[in-house]
């Protein structure tokens, strides 16, 4: 692959977004990579052994490879488990893009590959004047979008799709993701996806009893990865000659 770093984004919240996120870093760490996860802004924190964790920030940290600093993997941890700029606004903290990017570019240097999971869908804000979105433009990764198959999946990964392209984006593939195994017509769903997402399918989680890394990465695929990777450094070099 000619690039591998990725920005993972969800239909929606708790749509298995770290579950995948963990799975690639697990097949990535696997093939002889150096992988780290980054997780940019995370809301929600519990007390464990005296320290304060998000869940989703230590399950990424447990399937990459590489030790990096929390203030490089996390920049913006919040306690309370809600959006991040009422969060933020909480604890009178101001999301920044120049600290994540830093962040990302220290990660860079460390890793062969990098995974930057969003926190919520693609367009949760992060403050006034400053969402999600806005970090993966300045990101400019390739994108990767989890679906979780519930009723009212279509409508969100479709939206979700076109908010992305929007932005000048490549949508580099998509997960389908099992979060309501009684989800009536599931193969037609998947089916209306893959005609209309214009994107390669790169694995179906399934609604694994007891979730992690390695279970999830067994449902999936990166080598499709390939081709829009190329297509993103392209794109991106592109740009910077255009702008040069």
């Amino acid at each position: 692959m000619t690039q591998r770093r990725w920005f993972v984004t969800g239909t929606d919240t708790g749509v298995g977004k770290t579950l995948v996120s963990s799975a690639m870093l697990s097949l990535l760490a696997a093939s002889g990579l150096r992988a780290v996860g980054m997780k940019p802004v995370a809301a929600g924190l519990e007390r464990v052994n005296g320290a304060w964790r998000n869940e989703d920030v230590e399950q990424l940290r447990a399937a990459g490879n590489v030790d990096a600093p929390l203030a490089l993997r996390c920049p913006y941890l919040l306690r309370a488990p809600m959006s991040p700029h009422l969060a933020a606004r909480e604890e009178s903290v101001r999301i920044e893009l120049p600290t994540m990017l830093s962040a990302f570019e220290a990660l860079s240097q460390r890793a062969d590959a990098v995974v930057v999971e969003g926190v919520g869908g693609f367009c949760v804000p992060f403050g006034d004047d400053l969402g999600s979105a806005d970090l993966a433009m300045a990101l400019g990764l390739p994108v990767i979008l989890v679906v979780g198959l519930r009723l009212g999946c279509l409508n969100h990964a479709l939206l979700t799709a076109e908010a992305v392209r929007a932005r000048d984006l490549v949508l580099a593939g998509w997960v389908a993701s099992v979060i309501e195994p009684q989800m009536l017509s599931p193969e037609a769903n998947l089916q209306t996806l893959r005609d209309r997402l214009g994107a390669p399918l790169l694995g179906v989680v399934p609604h694994l009893p007891a979730p992690d890394a390695a279970s999830a990465a067994r449902h999936l695929d990166l080598r499709a990865l390939r081709a829009t990777a190329a297509h993103a450094a392209r794109r991106s070099a592109a740009l910077a000659l255009a702008l040069a």
